[in-house]
């Protein structure tokens, strides 16, 4: 599959680039950037072409991998999806409930293909978790807490990320938790249902009742200090308690599994398998993740 690469930043360098050039089902044809000194850079290191017009880069393409800030990804993944190629978007698909649903009605009016990189659903163990937990009854409870120390004095290269600044850890990782929540608990009863406080820095406390009946809770910041970060979630029911477990493998690995699935869906091939997995992680999925998000961004306010 012909692929494009939208983004020059650290994630495009660290993991999606990389993925796509060791992927022995991709032809990486180029990469666009905001910055064409930057493109021109990465291109050169991945072996293939800068583009300046993103429109002549989706003409040459079957699919695009969308490195980019969400309400910079979703206008171009419109116009990407109205080129007829095949989508691998990050998360957040956007931060606002008009940009995802715009993205979602592309895909429906266009037909093709969406994949969005909800990172624990490529990774190992965890992918292997989540598989098993949808197969089991009974979860009453849920508990996610994403605490990173981007802000509160780690050494990250997203540090510098403006969007992140901006919108911070309820739009960062906030996905990744719903991610883990709504596949074990079911959507959310109705946006009534999503509550949020504010705490230290950019920390937002979550509060969700599910169709299922069930409850969660999520933990959300940047602003930890590096001694105090952590990841942990867990469900809790009839069949005990289940803790998610580390990843023990790079996001490079877990992208390529991506690109797998999006090769899977845009050929019908993944059609059952997906099925059996339990709902895709795809631009539907993203939408309502955006939803509850904007309506918990709304409730702090």
């Amino acid at each position: 599959m012909r692929f494009g690469l939208l983004g020059t930043g650290p994630w495009a360098r660290r993991t999606h680039g990389p993925a796509l050039a060791a992927h022995e089902g991709v032809e990486l044809v180029g990469v666009w950037g905001r910055r064409p000194e930057a493109a021109l850079e990465l291109a050169s290191e991945l072996g293939t072409r800068p583009y300046d017009d993103v429109d002549a880069l989706f003409a040459d393409c079957d699919a695009v991998a969308v490195a980019l800030p969400p309400d910079v990804q979703a206008p171009l993944a419109v116009r990407a999806a109205e080129a007829g190629c095949h989508l691998l978007l990050d998360k957040p698909v956007a931060t606002t409930v008009e940009g995802a649903r715009g993205v979602t009605a592309a895909v429906d009016r266009t037909g093709v293909a969406s994949v969005v990189f909800f990172t624990l659903h490529f990774s190992e163990p965890s992918a292997s978790w989540l598989r098993a937990r949808r197969a089991e009854e009974g979860w009453l409870l849920g508990r996610a807490d994403w605490l990173s120390p981007v802000f509160g004095g780690g050494d990250s290269p997203y540090a510098a990320s403006p969007w992140r600044r901006e919108r911070g850890a309820l739009w960062d990782i906030g996905p990744h938790a719903l991610s883990v929540l709504l596949p074990l608990l079911g959507d959310v009863r109705s946006l009534d249902d999503v509550h949020a406080a504010g705490g230290h820095g950019d920390t937002v406390h979550l509060t969700l009742r599910h169709t299922s009946g069930a409850s969660s809770t999520a933990t959300l910041s940047h602003s930890v200090p590096p001694e105090a970060s952590g990841v942990t979630a867990e469900v809790r029911g009839t069949a005990g308690v289940a803790a998610l477990p580390e990843r023990d493998e790079g996001p490079a690995e877990a992208f390529a599994r991506a690109i797998d699935a999006l090769i899977s869906a845009a050929s019908g091939t993944g059609v059952e398998a997906a099925a059996e997995a339990g709902p895709p992680c795809d631009v539907r999925l993203a939408q309502r993740v955006t939803e509850i998000l904007a309506r918990a961004e709304a409730a702090l306010r």
